[in-house]
């Protein structure tokens, strides 16, 4: 018994032998065979954007102003970040809501989220406000920063509300730096509006900040807060469409102006009408095309082939399902990219194909 057994192990042993010298040989000739289909097709766009998710528990949940929560999220291994970043959460429902980062960049253990009430919006806020309590887990993705501080003579901050929490960071940044600012600061009353008392203290030294409650004086004055700026100033906006509007339609010539969205402009490129007729997808990494109907959305379409597909605000201005496109022509209808990521990448929750056929790289 015990011979037949050997010859049989020596057999396959050398069938084996045979088979890696042969596959060696094949993969000498061409390194990219065989090239597999990903088990989880991970898309091939810029590496700037920090996908990886984590779990962080949640050991601070305090109020910051009247319908504002703030959230401290600690865990091992934090990446780094900077003045303007923000954060995905994945909440437990499955959706996916970006948060700017409010916290200390040095406080290289823990990242600070605040979030406003929204009562009549889609569902996110009110889940984080309700669900979300100390001592919970929580999945987050990132930081990325599409709305970073950037070198300038001087600045000038025009924030609305929640509009607040990117650039706290740079108001402190910039304190410390001892740089030229001014923030004008609106919002519907003193009580709701996040951070008030630091950023006072911040402003208390040349009368930096312009506090504006609605309740006392009206809306804020933004074409005069950019009157006379000099040239080079750099201008940060954040808040609610009209006040983005009026921060862009009273621009000073010479001065650069940087937005961070919170929501789609109002009759802005995004889910704009016209040119939606079919087409298809191709997803090349994964070997499978998918028909994207007149009306469809490309990310409805992929979504159905490939359900782990990230998304978010599905408006074109959170960037969270931005993949790299490798073939066809692109109908850009976001908020958010820059023309170079315009180049060979789309937002597939509004833009669309300038014919028959888009490769992705999915």
């Amino acid at each position: 018994m015990a011979l037949p057994r050997l010859r049989t192990v020596v057999l396959v042993s050398g069938a084996a032998l045979l088979t890696r010298r042969a596959l060696k040989r094949r993969i000498a000739r061409s390194p990219l065979w065989p090239l597999p289909a990903l088990p989880e097709p991970i898309s091939g766009h810029s590496k700037r954007r920090a996908t990886a998710v984590r779990k962080l528990l949640i050991t601070g949940r305090t109020e910051a102003a009247e319908g504002v929560v703030q959230l401290r999220l600690e865990g091992p291994g934090l990446p780094p970040w900077s003045p303007g970043a923000h954060l995905d959460l994945v909440l437990p429902s499955g959706l996916v809501r970006q948060y700017s980062l409010c916290g200390d960049p040095e406080d290289t253990g823990a990242y600070t989220v605040a979030t406003r009430l929204v009562t009549d919006g889609r569902g996110g806020s009110r889940e984080v406000h309700e669900q979300l309590q100390e001592g919970l887990e929580v999945e987050v993705r990132g930081p990325r920063n599409r709305f970073p501080l950037t070198e300038a003579p001087g600045y000038v901050f025009v924030v609305g509300g929640i509009g607040i929490t990117p650039v706290l960071p740079m108001l402190r940044a910039l304190a410390t730096s001892g740089a030229e600012w001014r923030l004008l600061y609106g919002g519907r009353s003193r009580a709701s509006m996040p951070f008030l008392e630091e950023i006072e203290k911040l402003g208390a030294d040349g009368d930096r900040v312009t506090v504006v409650a609605q309740d006392e004086a009206g809306h804020p004055d933004v074409a005069g807060a950019l009157a006379d700026l000099a040239p080079g100033t750099a201008v940060y906006c954040c808040g609610p469409e009209p006040l983005m509007a009026a921060a862009t339609a009273g621009l000073p010539e010479g001065c650069t102006l940087h937005l961070e969205r919170f929501s789609a402009a109002t009759g802005g490129a995004a889910g704009s009408g016209g040119g939606s007729e079919a087409f298809e997808v191709e997803l090349r990494r994964s070997g499978r095309t998918v028909p994207v109907a007149a009306g469809q959305s490309v990310l409805a379409a992929v979504r159905a082939e490939l359900p782990h597909v990230a998304y978010s605000c599905e408006q074109g201005f959170c960037g969270t399902c931005q993949q790299r496109v490798l073939e066809g022509e692109i109908d850009h209808r976001d908020e958010l990219l820059t023309d170079d990521e315009r180049g060979d990448s789309m937002l597939i929750c509004v833009s669309r194909c300038r014919g028959g056929r888009l490769v992705l790289d999915l």
